[in-house]
């Protein structure tokens, strides 16, 4: 049933298309925010967590949990900038409910596929709730600084010094496709966790740990040397990271590394921050085209894959939040964010809602792509042209409210810390448990054929 349904809509979406271009005045509040509406709500038609049977939090297929808690955060962004709470119940319950039994979101359900950079978007999107001051959960719940905390100090505790003297793993355990890898968007997003924590709570451990990751990107070749800032997306971990760079560049990776900078450069004040942050603003123009933001490494070779169509969304939130923090800076990025804003609205005019947005905003008109992502990152390309109307992330010290605790993550014997231990006997046991149940299938199957 769940099959059909989902063709029928891609079939619908594929054949029908309005003509009449979303309305979009970025000085008129009151029409930007009804486009940004009609904008969510496409967005929020890809939510099956309120349906029966399905999980809370989660998203229809094809998309991945990652991609769940980068939606929350987008969404956390309309309720902020737009003054818009239709969502903020089913944001919020989605946050609680996916953080999963020890709170540092590494739910049950995900526990055994989940990789570093998974965990790190749930992490951002709770970071970003305690900085606008989203409505916070009950006091028996934990609350937003809490979940972001634990997030950093399980990861924190992944870092691997045993090989290429640190860094985080792609993913957390051992038997899945990656785990050789260390890659930019883990630790990136490790470093700018620690830059937003250190940011917010004030405590310079944090800020020690962000420049310690971004030290070991640096020699690593992640972060290519000068002035030009380039952002790589990984290195193999074999001859301890000495091989070849992959030298592929994505949106969000630049995100993490330049927001990271300017919230450490707000923090301290250290004019290193701010050179870096700069020179990642500068470089950030690989990928725009004549100012329109679009996904360099795959747009132009049609070969965007499902995640990849939702990186310019996050790319675009950090991208704001690095306008607000550093009021140098504001002019070239405010002048990507407006420009952008308006090639993003008219792509979003496909469908049979006639609100549906596409990928390729460089296109006239909907460019038929359709998707959780191409609505993500429409939607946050919108909202943030009011970056500079909205308050700047508040901090513990001017405005903001949630609590939270050092040691959250680490309070309980968790297994997700390191990469999980599998004795023998228990690979022996698994095997037999899994031949009997092998044995047990076959034998129903020839006795109902029989």
């Amino acid at each position: 049933m769940q099959f059909r349904k989902a063709w029928a809509v891609g079939f619908m979406l594929t054949c029908l298309s309005s003509t009449q271009a979303l309305d979009v005045d970025l000085d008129d509040y009151e029409t930007l925010q009804n486009a940004t509406a009609l904008v969510a709500k496409g967005l929020m038609d890809y939510y099956t967590g309120n349906q029966y049977g399905q999980t809370i939090g989660m998203f229809s297929w094809p998309y991945y949990w990652w991609e769940a808690g980068g939606a929350w955060n987008t969404l956390i962004d309309f309720w902020f900038y737009m003054k818009n709470d239709t969502y903020n119940s089913i944001v919020q319950q989605a946050l609680v409910y996916q953080s999963g039994e020890n709170h540092d979101y590494v739910p049950l359900n995900q526990s055994t596929t989940e990789g570093n950079d998974d965990q790190a978007f749930w992490g951002i999107a709770v970071l970003n709730a305690a900085e606008r001051k989203f409505p916070n959960p009950p006091s028996d719940e934990p609350q937003w600084l809490y979940l972001a905390q634990a997030v950093f100090n399980t990861m924190a505790a992944r870092w691997d010094s045993a090989t290429c003297g640190g860094g985080l793993r792609w993913q957390i355990f051992t038997w899945n496709s990656g785990y050789d890898y260390k890659n930019t968007v883990s630790n990136g997003a490790l470093f700018h966790i620690a830059a937003r924590l250190a940011h917010f709570t004030g405590n310079n451990t944090y800020a020690e740990w962000a420049e310690k990751v971004y030290n070991w990107m640096s020699d690593v070749k992640l972060i290519s040397s000068g002035d030009t800032k380039y952002v790589y997306d990984g290195v193999d971990i074999t001859n301890n990271c000495s091989g070849a760079v992959h030298k592929y560049q994505w949106t969000y990776n630049q995100g993490l590394l330049m927001s990271g900078c300017a919230y450490l450069y707000k923090t301290n004040g250290q004019e290193k921050w701010y050179n870096r942050t700069e020179d990642f603003v500068k470089s950030s123009n690989v990928f725009y085209n004549n100012s329109i933001l679009y996904e360099a490494t795959c747009q132009p070779y049609n070969s965007c894959n499902t995640d990849q169509r939702s990186f310019r969304a996050y790319f675009t939130t950090m991208l704001a939040a690095t306008a607000q923090l550093i009021p140098d800076l504001r002019d070239q990025i405010m002048g990507w964010i407006n420009t952008t804003a308006q090639a993003a609205a008219q792509s979003c005019v496909g469908g049979y809602d006639g609100h549906t947005c596409g990928l390729n905003w460089q296109a006239k008109g909907w460019d038929g792509k359709y998707g959780l992502g191409e609505q993500m990152s429409a939607l946050e390309a919108l909202v943030v042209t009011q970056a500079l109307k909205r308050p700047a992330p508040y901090n513990s010290t001017d405005g903001g409210n949630s609590t939270g605790n050092g040691a959250a993550g680490l309070e309980q014997a968790a297994t997700n810390l390191n990469p999980l231990h599998i004795t023998a006997g228990s690979r022996a046991g698994a095997g037999i448990i899994t031949c009997v149940v092998g044995i047990s299938i076959i034998a129903s199957l020839l006795w109902l054929i029989l």
